[in-house]
This record gives structure tokens, sequence and C-alpha cells, in this order.
């Protein structure tokens, strides 16, 4: 593997559309559901809904920023800009955590899906194999690899419409009201993780703006398209899905309470059709789709974010180095396949989906301090989209942000400490082992 050409611009606005869509629509199919256990049809709501301003608000600032510096970095290069290189730092090993951790939660989910058609073949074992299968098309090629994404995310998006469809002539209004409140107005800030799993991910588009055909003018198209898309089917799909039977009727697999379940379409439609309607299998072998495409996407965006950070000597150099053959960052992707692979070997599944969300928050207050301190220091920093309504949207998006990360930390205290401590440790490590020259 050796450091040459650079990375392909291959990438158009359709296919930054597709990529931001993909990387987050999986928290569409499972894992938001769990946040109603939390807060009721009321405080999921309400959590849903202040998360949604945070990522609008917060996805046309951070367009500013990979529009005016378009780097594989992300974060990283923008906050090593606004406030130097320690807290660069903190910012990239956030932004590594989040793209790394969230793949391996969505892969156990995969397996889980094929274990329902192949009894036979254990769900770690499909969870493994899928890793090297998508590991395998990023390193091919990024133009390959993005045509897929936008190929399994229309796949996505339609099986989420026909969903809607078939559910909202079934919505029932009451449903929503009864036992909103199960924990109180406080059940609003525990399902603060999972309303972000909603939208978790969408800012991996800015970590493929080198390989983007005109970074400055189509990265805000990418970003502005795909938050779009989002909002709507996050508020198509909530209501449906709560308004067929109540809460309980998606998040508990008997309906009533005791075991969770991370199912809640499918759940929601055998409701309608039973569990033997061709619709009914439909939705299951599609949503596989939905699962895939954040899985690929969020490899994808991972590779970019950790071969940035091997690029400028923060991680191993040789995570830095393109392929010659491929003209993609190899290494960086397998690596970042190790860890995902380990993370699985935990079975520790939801604990890394929480500390996947610490690493994005923090990523989020980092880059909307980064475009305040920007705009002062380089007011003639050439910016070809300029967010609407500054300072109003990144100081909204900041308050929101802080807000959920100090409610988290007090909801999840151990996981907390365990996503800082890797913080710290990786800063230290750092300080101490860093080249003097670079």
């Amino acid at each position: 593997m050796t450091q040459n050409k650079g990375l392909k611009k291959t990438l158009t606005p359709f296919m930054l559309w597709g990529l931001g869509v993909g990387y987050v629509i999986s928290g569409m199919y499972f894992g938001w559901n769990l946040g109603l256990e939390k807060g009721g049809t009321g405080g999921m709501a309400i959590a849903t809904l202040v998360i949604m301003v945070m990522y609008v608000t917060f996805t046309f600032s951070y367009a500013e920023l990979a529009c005016a510096i378009p780097k594989a970095g992300g974060v990283f290069d923008y906050a090593n800009r606004a406030m130097g290189k320690n807290i660069g730092f903190i910012a990239g090993i956030a932004q590594v955590i989040e793209f790394i951790l969230a793949p391996p939660a969505i892969a156990f989910a995969i397996g889980a899906y094929f274990n329902a058609f192949f009894p036979q073949v254990p769900i770690l074992t499909s969870a493994i194999a899928i890793y090297f299968v998508f590991t395998g098309l990023n390193v091919y090629g990024v133009k390959a690899a993005a045509s897929f994404e936008v190929i399994v995310t229309v796949f996505a998006v339609g099986e989420l419409l026909l969903f809607a469809g078939l559910s909202l002539p079934k919505f029932q209004a009451v449903h929503l009201t009864n036992n909103a409140l199960p924990n109180g107005w406080g059940g609003a800030f525990a399902a603060i993780p999972f309303a972000i799993w909603f939208f978790l991910g969408i800012e991996g588009i800015a970590n493929v703006a080198e390989e983007t055909k005109n970074p400055q003018r189509d990265i805000s198209k990418g970003f502005g398209w795909a938050i779009l898309t989002l909002a709507i089917l996050c508020v198509l799909i909530f209501i449906s899905a709560t308004g067929i039977a109540g809460w309980e009727a998606i998040v508990y697999k008997n309906g009533i309470s005791g075991e969770t379940s991370d199912s809640p379409l499918p759940l929601a439609l055998a409701k309608i059709t039973g569990s033997s309607h061709l619709m009914y299998h439909l939705l299951i072998t599609v949503g596989l789709f939905g699962l895939v495409a954040s899985f690929h996407g969020l490899i994808l965006a991972a590779g970019r974010s950790t071969y940035e950070m091997g690029r400028v000597h923060n991680l191993p150099a040789a995570l830095g180095k393109i392929s010659s053959r491929f003209h993609t960052p190899a290494n960086a992707l397998l690596g970042n396949m190790v860890i995902g692979i380990l993370a699985l070997l935990s079975g520790k599944t939801s604990e890394i989906i929480i500390v996947s969300v610490f690493g994005a928050l923090t990523l989020y207050i980092i880059s909307m301090v980064s475009i305040i301190i920007l705009r002062r220091q380089e007011p003639d920093l050439p910016r070809p989209f300029r967010v609407a309504f500054y300072p109003a949207f990144p100081v909204i998006a900041l308050v929101i942000a802080s807000i959920s990360i100090v409610a988290m930390f007090f909801f999840n205290l151990q996981l907390g400490l365990i996503y800082f401590s890797l913080l710290a440790i990786s800063f230290l490590l750092y300080k101490i082992f860093k080249p003097a020259h670079t």
C-alpha cells in the first residue's frame, strides 16, 4: 500500500444523497422504538422533535464547514483549523469512535435477519461475514461502493413509504395518547439516545468531500436533500408505527411488557396483515436493505475518518496510506474491520450504540464551536455555502447537543465514564508518541 495520487473524485450530488440517507436509514427500521419504553409516545415525541431541530440546524451548519474545508477528516480538519491540534485530535477520535462502533450493532441486526431465514447459520457468523464482504467492496473502489449504496438506499426508502401506506389507513390518534408519559416528563431525556439513532451518521457526507466531483457546490446539496428526506421519513414512521396499536405493541415482543424487540415495523404490520401475509414477508426481506445501507455507508465514512487521522500521524501512519491499486484507504478500512469484529464478539451491542452516540454528540459540539470561531478568525475564508440564519443555527445545534450529552451521561454514567476514559487515554498516548515534526 503506497500513498499516491490521492482519493478519486467520482461522487455526484445524487450519490451524496444516497450516502447521507443510507448512513442513517437503519435507524428507521430498528432501535428507535426502545426510546418509547423510556419515554412513551409523549416523551419520545418530545425528544425526537428536539433532536430533529438539532440535526436540521447542525446539518446546514456542518455543510458550510464541509464546503469551505473539503477534507476527508471532517470535524478533525475543521477543529484543527479553528482551535488547534489538541482539540482537533479529540474531535477526530470522537468521530472515529462514532463511525467504528455504530456498524457492529447494525451487523448484529443483519445477522439476526439472516438467522430468521436460515436458523442453521449463527447470528455472529453472518455478522462477521458481512464485515468482510462490505469492507472488500469499499477497498475495491468508492464509485462502486457509492453506487451500491444508492441502490440499497432507494429500496429502503421505498419500503418505508410502503409501510406508511399500509399502516396509516389503520392509524388511530388514541394510540398516541394512551400511556403517553409512563415515566413522566423526565422520560424525554432518557429517550434522547434513541431519538439520535433516527439521524446518527448523516455527518458522514463530509468525509467523502475529497472524492466529490465538485465539493464546494455539491456537498451542501447532498446534506440538504438527505436531511429533508430523513425528517419526512422519521415523522411518517413514528406516527404510522405507534398509531396502529400503541407504543407497547412495537416495543415488547408480546405487545404488553417484558422482552423488548428490535423489529418495530414487522410487529406493527403484523397487527394489520398477520404474520403470514405477503406484505409482512416483503417488509422483513426488503427491511434488510435499510440495515445494509447504513452498515455499508458507515464503513465507508469510517474508512475516510481513520485514513485522515493516520495521514497526519494522529493514528499509526500505515492507516493513512492509499492503496496504489484501488486509490482507496484500504489499510484504514481493514483496521476498522478488525476493531468492529472485536466489538461484535463482546456481544454488548446496545452499550456500543450508546458509546457511539457519545462520540457523535462530541463531534456536533466541537464542530459548532469551530464554525463560530472560523467565522470570526477567518472572515475571508471562501465559503461556497453559507448557513442561513447565522449564528442562530449553529448556536441552536450547540445548545441542544450540549444538553443531550449531559442528559446521556446522567442516564448512562458507566458508559459515559468509559467513553471519556477512551478520549483521555487516546489524548495521553497522542501527547506521548506524537512525532514532534508533524
